[in-house]
């Protein structure tokens, strides 16, 4: 039962979000190798100013360990 949950700012459309979601859940169905009824995906908008409070700091950071994919880019 695989969840992803993106985080991003503000400003796309819910069809984007939407396509993204699906996009994500059949690759991580794919890859995986789960049912794609399995896969869960949450889009969350998160303002630029409290990215790093809110994401970076409380997430990436403390998180690191868990990261496959680590961000290329510093708050």
């Amino acid at each position: 039962m695989p969840h992803v949950e993106i985080k991003c700012f503000p400003g796309r459309s819910e069809e984007l979000k939407a396509q993204c979601a699906a996009k994500v859940a059949e690759d991580v169905a794919a890859t995986l190798g789960c049912p794609l009824t399995s896969v869960s995906v949450a889009i969350k908008e998160v303002e630029s100013s409290a990215w790093k409070s809110d994401v970076w700091d409380k997430q990436i950071v403390v998180d690191e360990k868990y990261l496959y994919k680590k961000p290329e880019y510093t708050p």
